[in-house]
């Protein structure tokens, strides 16, 4: 059972005008029921005009150019000073991030990371103190899809500027882009092995730094449908997660697929990914269909034989992905629910479950083994018998989760567009 801390507060962030996306209802801020009253803002306002050519997929509602220079230059730390309301009914603290969704969180010992389309803010748990990098840091874009570890190194995986390193002592960002080997400037996933090599999901497929020497262009390889014969099912990666056995799991548009010495296998709706569309197609809440918006998604329906299916489904789609410590796999669908994978069949779980919704975006397994799954309609946990569901009703920031993340204080943390709604202990 989960206990809340009876605090709401609000640190705002304001700032970057979010371009059209294909969620419906993102683009307005979210209200809570709980009651909020404003801290201290540091305000940022941007112009950030649309890519033209603005890519629309699962992950993102954002088609912004996170590469323009903002009208105004804030400060580039200072002090969230946080005004506790008395209110016992209160279950989350709440932060703003404006106009921005949160779609990466990594706990960083003392730190709480959090990846926004407007940049990435370290945030300092015990004291409030916070920053915020973006271009003005030495970014090349502003917003941000991965955050993590690579080489005891804080990495941010950026919408359109690479895969940019911390240099803590220099205080500045090493840039690892298409000239230095990277398939794509756009970097959804990294993960490093226990032998060094570095794995980056991109665009344009998989990369693996063999030893993880960075700055050695020869030791980078790229992987993509055509150099495997179909072994990678599409070159867009979402997501990367080492298995028990040193096998490498990569989520993209085209299914899930294995790496494991120097072979390839992958599975698909055909073989049992996501649930049928006959099964969901009343319990979907999305009329937004990124083929609709997209030469990229209209061909991929129609190779997938989706064609006549107008709606935002495609089951080959995974946009999240976890292990659990048996070594399955959970993959988070675009429509086709929440799928398991045991190494030999597949068991897909939807509304019909349990689940708040079909569109899974984020997948966690908190320090407990419990998986979370963030949904285009609140949070779930599963138990044993089903899930426990929680939506702004229980006190979310929005409904709409993107990212999650367990603290060191014992607390989880959920992002979603317009902020992130901490959970302050798990029990």
């Amino acid at each position: 059972m989960i206990t809340f801390k009876s605090l709401i507060t609000t640190t705002a962030i304001a700032g970057i005008a979010v371009a059209a996306g294909y969620y419906a209802g993102i683009q307005q801020e979210p209200s809570s029921p709980q009651k909020v009253v404003a801290a201290d803002a540091v305000d940022i306002p941007a112009t950030e005009p649309a890519m033209p050519h603005a890519p629309f997929h699962g992950l993102d509602g954002d088609t912004a150019n996170s590469t323009s220079t903002p009208t105004t230059l804030p400060p580039q730390s200072g002090q969230a000073h946080l005004d506790q309301i008395v209110d016992p009914d209160a279950k989350f603290t709440h932060f703003r991030v404006g106009q921005r969704n949160v779609k990466r969180l990594m706990a960083d010992g003392d730190y709480m990371w959090v990846g926004t389309s407007g940049g990435a803010i370290r945030y300092h748990l015990a004291s409030d103190d916070y920053r915020l990098f973006d271009i003005r840091s030495g970014l090349l874009a502003n917003g941000i899809f991965y955050i993590g570890k690579l080489q005891d190194r804080i990495a941010l995986g950026t919408y359109g500027g690479g895969l940019a390193i911390y240099d803590e002592p220099g205080d500045k960002w090493d840039i690892y882009n298409i000239p230095q080997g990277l398939g794509d400037a756009f970097v959804y996933d990294a993960l490093e092995m226990p032998n060094g090599d570095i794995w980056i999901a991109t665009w344009s497929g998989a990369n693996r730094i063999r030893g993880g020497d960075l700055d050695d262009r020869s030791k980078w390889d790229l992987f993509t449908v055509e150099n495997t014969g179909g072994g990678l099912p599409n070159d867009w990666v979402y997501g990367l997660a080492a298995g028990k056995d040193g096998e490498i799991w990569m989520a993209t548009e085209g299914g899930l697929a294995r790496f494991i010495d120097g072979k390839w296998s992958n599975w698909n709706h055909d073989n049992g990914l996501g649930a049928p569309y006959e099964l969901v197609k009343s319990q979907l809440q999305f009329s937004n269909d990124p083929a609709q918006y997209s030469k990229h998604h209209s061909r991929q329906k129609t190779e997938m034989g989706l064609e006549k299916v107008d709606v935002a489904y495609n089951p080959n789609y995974i946009v999240s992905l976890a292990l659990d410590d048996d070594g399955s796999v959970w993959a988070g669908t675009w429509g086709g629910g929440l799928a398991h994978f045991d190494g030999k069949r597949w068991t897909n779980y939807t509304v019909a479950d349990g689940l708040p919704a079909n569109h899974v975006f984020a997948l966690h397994r908190d320090p407990d083994g419990r998986i979370w799954i963030g949904t285009s309609k609140g949070l779930a946990i599963r138990n044993e018998s089903g899930f426990d569901i929680y939506t702004i009703a229980d006190g979310l920031f929005s409904d709409i989760v993107f990212s999650m993340a367990s603290a060191k204080d014992g607390g989880a943390w959920i992002g979603s567009f317009g902020g992130v709604a901490r959970i302050a202990a798990l029990k």
